[in-house]
This record gives structure tokens, C-alpha cells and sequence, in this order.
């Protein structure tokens, strides 16, 4: 069960939304990539959570990631427990991986923000070798944040442009919460075609900024260290 990115999404297909082709890319390049959803978003007025755990399986296959997990941690109340931290910090020290994604901690989605925050505790506290949980102390090279509702000036951007096809694809497995035409669906922001449209506007807007088609940004909290000033090496 170990990764080399292990990437956290507060529910089933947030993950494809903030970083889909960036998982694709990884994963095409054969790294090992684990994906983890906190929730089986049961609060969601479209789909069951049986629908929702499906569709992300479909979903982790489209983007060749070796492994998906589901915490099952309540919708709506994420951080309520003191045992979701732990919970988290233990999945990170069995899966060591090299890079941590979260998602970005201001979003207009309260469970994204706690998402946030409950995952930032949770990287902190699986790198302190007295910390009550079972494995090894971990600390990965870094955590990347990532946008799912907003955006913010990105740390860096990565270029998506030959796999955003595969983020589209991904985001397609999702039927019950993107399809205004599923069987017992109601209208919500997400079934509207405007909010494809502001997902892939916030990507050809970062990848125009870039000098490419798509690009996903993240932000990190710390310098990025280059070797010196030039651009390529």
C-alpha cells in the first residue's frame, strides 16, 4: 500500500476536479500513485454512497493509480473526531510517500477547508516518533496544496496539456453528481455545464499563464530552492 504521491480528497471526485491530470501524469510516468477519500460524500444530494465508491474505482482505474482508499469519515463532519487525525497520520506512515497532495485550505466548501487542516495535522504528527500510532515515523519531501472550488496565485503550475483528456475522462466516471440526466438526479451547481466550464477555465487560465494548454497549480508553503537563476538547466 505504499505510494510515491498520496493524494487526499475530501469526497469522491474532488481529487479529479483539483488534480486529476496531474495524478494521470504521475502515474504515466510510473510513479506509484494512492489516492485516499475522507468521506463517502453521503450528504451529496445526487447519488448513494455505494454509487459514489463505484464511480471513484472507475475513476482511479482512468487515471492509473495503483490503490484508493476510503476512510469513511462522516460527511459534513470532518475534524469532529479526534480519531480522523490518527486515522490520516496512520495511512501516511504506511504508504511513505515522497509528496503529500491536500487540498488548498480556503475553499467556499467547509469540509475542504477542514480537509485542509485535519490533513496538515496529520503530516505534522506522522513525522514525531512518539506520536500513539502504529509504523514507523514519516516525513515526506513535501506537501502540495491543491485547488478544488477556487483558486489563489499557485506556487508553481504543472503542465497537464497531453494528459487533460484523462482528467476529463475521470471526471466522466461521475454520473450520479455531473449527469443532470441520471435517474432520480436534482439540479445542483455541479450538474450545471457552467461548472465544468469554471474547472477547465481555471486550468487553460493557469496553462495560458504558462506558455501551455493546461495546467493545474498548487501552492506549497515553503521557498522552492532552484540551483540558480536560469529558467532550464
Amino acid at each position: 500500500m505504499q505510494a510515491d504521491l498520496l493524494a487526499f480528497g475530501p469526497h469522491p471526485d474532488d481529487l479529479e476536479i483539483g488534480l486529476g491530470a496531474t495524478l494521470a501524469k504521475h502515474a504515466s510516468l510510473g510513479h506509484r500513485v494512492g489516492l485516499c477519500d475522507l468521506t463517502r460524500g453521503e450528504m451529496g444530494s445526487n447519488g448513494t454512497p455505494e454509487q459514489r465508491l463505484a464511480e471513484a474505482e472507475k475513476a482511479r482505474a482512468v487515471l492509473g493509480a495503483v490503490w484508493r482508499e476510503n476512510l469513511g469519515w462522516p460527511d459534513r463532519a470532518i475534524g469532529s473526531n479526534e480519531a480522523h487525525v490518527k486515522n490520516a497520520t496512520a495511512l501516511i506512515r504506511q504508504a511513505k510517500p515522497r509528496v503529500i497532495a491536500i487540498p488548498y485550505w480556503n475553499d467556499r466548501h467547509p469540509d475542504h477547508a477542514a480537509a485542509s487542516r485535519v490533513l496538515t495535522e496529520a503530516v505534522f504528527n506522522a513525522r514525531l516518533r512518539r506520536y500513539p500510532i502504529d509504523g514507523d515515523p514519516w516525513q515526506p519531501d513535501w506537501v502540495c496544496y491543491y485547488f478544488i472550488n477556487d483558486s489563489a496565485p499557485a506556487s508553481f503550475v504543472v503542465d497537464v496539456s497531453a494528459h487533460y483528456d484523462a482528467k476529463r475522462r475521470a471526471l466522466a466516471c461521475y454520473r450520479s453528481q455531473f449527469d443532470d440526466q441520471s435517474a432520480g438526479s436534482v439540479a445542483t451547481r455541479l450538474t450545471s455545464p457552467r461548472f465544468m466550464q469554471l474547472v477547465e477555465s481555471r486550468d487553460a487560465q493557469f496553462g495560458a499563464l504558462a506558455g501551455v494548454a493546461f495546467a493545474e497549480g498548487l501552492v506549497v508553503k515553503e521557498p522552492i530552492v532552484r540551483p540558480n537563476l536560469f529558467k532550464t538547466l
